[in-house]
């Protein structure tokens, strides 16, 4: 079979004197080695693109992490320095992305950055600076610069019994992931479900309530070792999975009835 398509958010930035719309490459790898899918970079033009027209010739929507946070004013909170940075373009995409995916019973995979940009989307809110609550233990990521020390998989965290989650995990309750964040879930969105949480009750993984289709947001970044951690592969293979199957409805709409 071809590979799925599957839309992929990019970032805004600004270097070499030129704006870029693009997404690292652990996602894209990822996203081809470990899903099998042919990942396609939307560039984040917000409302100048045709959102329905690209998701109905691709057959899944992964959203990717990021530095930047989704803009406050967008779930009801005044903007702060403790917010930044933003990027409001991609909002102006991403957002509109998720809820039009979800409506079509497109697959979806949402990490880091992306699960809260689901919950926003559902009009729930986040809580920024979580390592300053009590109670809560530290999210964010090492002050180091090497890379494989910063998304070292170290976070326990428990899976709901009865899942989406727990159903690609198998029977493991316990699962140690790579969760680096000091943002996160305040407010749970209504049509969203807890799928796993962190020893300190921080929302780590969700998926939507009635969905059609694969639609998990995971807090952690399984992108990063997808090809040599179980949890991590797991997951998108489970999404390539659900890419695959939508294609093939897709393209053979009376086979797959």
């Amino acid at each position: 079979m071809h590979q799925p398509l599957v839309a992929i958010s990019s970032d805004v930035r600004e270097f070499d004197n030129y704006t870029w719309h693009a997404v690292p490459e652990t996602y894209l790898k990822a996203a081809v080695e470990g899903a099998g899918v042919l990942p396609l970079i939307v560039p984040s033009f917000g409302s100048q693109l045709d959102i329905d027209g690209l998701l109905n010739g691709v057959d899944g929507l992964l959203i990717t992490g990021s530095k930047s946070n989704v803009h406050p004013e967008l779930y009801g909170h005044p903007p702060s320095a403790a917010h930044e940075p933003y990027d409001t373009a991609r909002d102006a995409t991403t957002l509109p992305m998720i809820t039009a995916a979800i409506e079509r019973g497109l697959p979806m995979l949402a990490i880091c950055r992306g699960i809260q940009e689901l919950n926003v989307a559902l009009n729930g809110t986040l809580a920024t600076e979580i390592q300053e609550r009590d109670g809560i233990l530290e999210h964010r990521a090492a002050p180091v610069d090497n890379q494989d020390t910063r998304f070292a998989i170290h976070q326990p965290i428990r899976v709901e019994p009865g899942s989406c989650l727990a159903e690609i995990l198998g029977d493991e309750a316990i699962v140690k992931v790579n969760s680096l964040h000091r943002q996160a879930i305040d407010t749970l969105a209504e049509n969203l479900v807890v799928e796993a949480t962190a020893e300190d009750g921080t929302v780590e993984a969700v998926s939507v309530r009635g969905a059609r289709a694969f639609a998990v947001g995971v807090q952690w970044h399984p992108e990063y070792w997808f090809d040599s951690d179980p949890v991590s592969a797991r997951i998108f293979r489970a999404f390539g999975d659900a890419a695959r199957q939508h294609a093939e409805a897709r393209l053979h709409p009376i086979a797959a009835e």
